[in-house]
């Protein structure tokens, strides 16, 4: 049962619906999160084509992870963040990740030469997932 803060700050017209977003990035993230905790050599081989790392690599990418891991449960729990301050912030963090994710991917298969096959499908998709935050936040200021 919703309380009536609820219901009254759903029909605010400065709210912002972000749970859709919130949710497939929390899912997406949490899952890549744990494949670098578990498997962090077979994730920097799909992302950068890299047959073997050393150890200070692989506990960068599994420390790399941990962080990933977490942003992902922070938007799966923040998913239904009601109050337009707290879901603007949300968005923003989200928009400067993957913003960032997307211009160090890109930075990885141009000017290191990283190619794996996963590298531009994921460079791309953090791009989408920015584009797709500006959109949001863009209606709601």
């Amino acid at each position: 049962m919703r309380s009536d803060l609820e219901m009254d700050l759903e029909t605010r017209s400065d709210h912002i619906p972000a749970t859709n977003i919130l949710i497939f990035t929390g899912v997406v993230e949490a899952g890549t999160g744990l494949m670098l905790l578990l498997f962090p050599l077979t994730v920097l081989h799909l992302l950068l084509g890299v047959s073997s790392a050393a150890a200070e690599t692989l506990l960068t990418a599994r420390l790399a992870g941990a962080a990933i891991l977490s942003l992902g449960g922070f938007c799966w729990f923040a998913r239904r963040a009601l109050i337009p301050s707290a879901s603007r912030g949300i968005l923003t963090t989200v928009l400067s990740y993957d913003l960032l994710a997307a211009m160090l991917l890109v930075y990885g298969g141009l000017a290191l030469n990283l190619t794996g096959i996963a590298l531009w499908p994921a460079a791309a998709a953090h791009a989408v997932l920015a584009a797709w935050c500006v959109t949001i936040l863009s209606r709601y200021r």
